[in-house]
């Protein structure tokens, strides 16, 4: 009887062990739980980071080496600045299998989340696909009549405004800090218009010179607004904590923003010049294509990152990313163009200044 007696005591016990042993283990687990998502958090930053800066520097010199050998037709760089979005779509299908929604949904919990109604999305991505085609035409304009160096510095002002929106729209805080960079960006920019020469170095008139001042300076006011009412719709409207709303949110506007390029280069009949432009382009019809087709690549590269850093982070750091390019493309650009960025000290010192203040 004794025996028997011990033996229970003993089997006890050793359940007792291990019930403390899984226990343990399940506590160690949910500690290392925050931990691991925590790095997996940095990693995805860190390539969204990666992918905005080399997309973005990549897209902008291949936009100067196009209008740089012959290429003229501001609807065709619009067109290649979305028309990359299919390029997406074996991603798309990739982490929109069962396998991936379902480890999705264990663990941002996305089947509890009221998903948004169909009429939204596509008034949604509608309205955001044709800011982005009024966004990629200016922008073409402030390529063709600007050189890099001028219209990287102006680009910088996109953060200044990007710092409005957000006050207003995603309740950012507006700090000293961000202040301070919305007058340094002002004063850099007024100082890029006062020091213009009548004739610049590509042979373009005060004019044409002004256009594209003010259509750079649009398209970065454009811009900001639109990084601001994406970060907005994804906590007011999406509500999907997933890679795939980052896609969707890029392929769709996309194909509405290509299909308004295409309307826009038939109605302008720049169309009926392609084939002399192709024909024209100082480097070959290869060179030409293959311009083109890059373009459109790293401009969806950057796209991608631009949108995960949105939805990982904010419009505002996104945004804060996207500006580091920017003195890169100029040092580019004196390299593989030969562009004389010495030309207005004033403005070089204004901006180096800014790029102070921002570290």
């Amino acid at each position: 009887m004794e025996m028997v007696q011990d033996q229970q005591q003993l089997q006890n016990t050793d359940d007792g062990k291990v019930h403390n042993l899984n226990r343990s283990t399940n506590v160690r687990k949910q500690l290392q739980l925050p931990r691991f998502k925590k790095y997996r958090w940095w990693l995805r930053v860190s390539l969204y980071t990666i992918f905005l800066l080399a997309g973005q520097s990549a897209a902008t010199l291949l936009g100067g080496l196009y209008y740089d050998n012959g290429g003229n037709s501001k609807w065709m760089a619009t067109f290649v600045q979305s028309a990359g979005f299919p390029l997406l779509f074996p991603l798309l299908f990739y982490f929109s299998t069962q396998k991936q929604d379902k480890l999705t949904t264990e663990l941002n919990n996305d089947s509890l989340k009221p998903k948004p109604k169909f009429c939204t999305l596509v008034f949604l991505y509608l309205a955001f696909g044709l800011i982005l085609a009024g966004d990629n035409l200016m922008y073409s304009y402030g390529l063709l009549y600007l050189p890099l160096s001028t219209y990287s510095l102006l680009c910088a002002t996109q953060l200044g405004f990007n710092a409005v929106f957000s006050f207003f729209l995603n309740s950012q805080k507006f700090t000293a800090f961000i202040f301070n960079s919305v007058v340094l960006l002002t004063i850099s920019a007024s100082l890029v218009a006062i020091n213009a020469d009548s004739e610049d170095q590509m042979g373009l008139s005060r004019e044409k010179h002004i256009i594209g001042f003010f259509c750079t300076i649009g398209a970065s006011a454009t811009f900001s607004l639109y990084l601001s009412l994406v970060q907005l719709s994804f906590e007011k409207v999406i509500k999907r904590e997933t890679f795939t709303a980052v896609l969707d949110m890029q392929i769709y506007p996309s194909f509405i923003a290509t299909c308004a390029s295409v309307v826009g280069l038939f109605a302008s009949g720049e169309w009926k010049s392609l084939d002399k432009e192709t024909k024209d382009y100082e480097k070959g019809r290869v060179s030409y294509r293959m311009t083109l087709l890059w373009t459109a690549v790293t401009w969806q590269i950057s796209s991608i990152g631009m949108l995960g850093l949105i939805f990982e982070v904010s419009s505002l750091f996104s945004n804060v990313i996207g500006t580091l390019a920017l003195p890169i493309v100029p040092i580019l650009a004196v390299i593989f163009f030969h562009d004389k960025i010495t030309k207005k000290p004033r403005q070089i010192k204004v901006t180096a200044l800014w790029f102070h203040k921002l570290r």
